[in-house]
C-alpha cells in the first residue's frame, strides 16, 4: 500500500469529478455505495452476533463506518480543497479508531474463548465480498484522486481484502474448530484500518499545507 499524492492541475477521471457540473457520475456511485454499505452493516451485524464471530462483527462496523465515509464525501464533493483535506482529516481518525478498536474487541475474545460458527462466517464473507467488488469496480476510476476520493477508494479496497480474509478464517474454524482463525483476520482488519488512516492522515495534511 503505497502513497501517492495527486497532482491537482492533472486532467483525468478524478480531476473532471470534482468539477462544476461534471461529479455526477461520482455523485450517483458514492450514493450506491452508501446504500449498500448500510444494507450490509445491518446483515452482518446481526449474523456476526449469531455466529459469535469477532471477524464479522468486525467487518459489520467497517461496513457503517463506511457509510459514513461516503455520506461525508458527498457532503464534501465540489467543496474546495482544503475542506475535502478536513473532512479526510476527520475520516482518517475515524478509521484510526475503528482499527484500535477491532484489535480490543480480538484480545478481549482470546480471554472469552468461544468458537464461531463457521458456515456464517462463509455465507455471510462471500455475500459481502461481493458487494464490496460491485462497489469497488465502480470506484476504480477515482481511486487516485484526492485525499477525500483516495480515503474512499482505500476503505473500499480494504473491506474487500477483510472479506477474502473472513472466508480463509471460516475456512480456519472448520477444520481447527479453533477460533484462532478467526481472531488473526480480525487483527489483520484492524491493522489495514490503522494503515490506511495513516496513508490518508498524511496526504490529508499534504494538502491542507499547500491549500494555506
Amino acid at each position: 500500500m503505497g502513497i501517492h499524492c495527486c497532482d491537482h492541475d492533472t486532467a483525468g477521471p478524478q480531476t473532471a469529478a470534482q468539477g462544476g457540473g461534471q461529479h455526477g457520475r461520482y455523485r450517483t456511485i458514492l450514493w450506491i455505495a452508501l446504500a449498500v454499505n448500510l444494507g450490509m452493516f445491518l446483515v452482518e451485524i446481526g449474523a456476526g452476533v449469531h455466529a459469535g464471530s469477532v471477524s464479522l462483527l468486525a467487518d459489520a462496523l467497517d461496513f457503517a463506518g463506511d457509510a459514513g465515509n461516503y455520506a461525508i464525501s458527498l457532503w464534501v464533493l465540489g467543496l474546495g480543497v482544503a475542506l475535502r483535506a478536513k473532512a479526510s482529516l476527520f475520516k482518517a481518525l475515524c478509521m484510526l479508531l475503528f482499527g484500535v478498536g477491532v484489535l480490543g474487541a480480538a484480545a478481549w475474545s482470546v480471554l472469552v474463548g468461544s468458537v464461531p460458527s463457521a458456515p456464517t462466517m462463509g455465507a455471510i464473507g462471500v455475500l459481502a465480498l461481493m458487494a464490496n467488488l460491485a462497489v469497488a469496480a465502480l470506484l476504480y476510476a477515482y481511486r487516485q484522486g484526492d485525499s477525500n476520493m483516495r480515503s474512499v477508494w482505500l476503505c473500499t479496497r480494504n473491506d474487500a481484502l477483510g472479506n477474502l480474509a473472513v472466508l480463509l478464517a471460516a475456512l480456519g474454524v472448520f477444520g481447527t474448530g479453533s477460533a484462532w482463525p478467526d481472531l488473526l483476520v480480525a487483527g489483520i482488519m484492524g491493522s489495514l484500518a490503522i494503515s490506511a488512516a495513516l496513508q490518508v492522515l498524511r496526504q490529508a495534511r499534504q494538502e491542507l499545507a499547500l491549500a494555506s
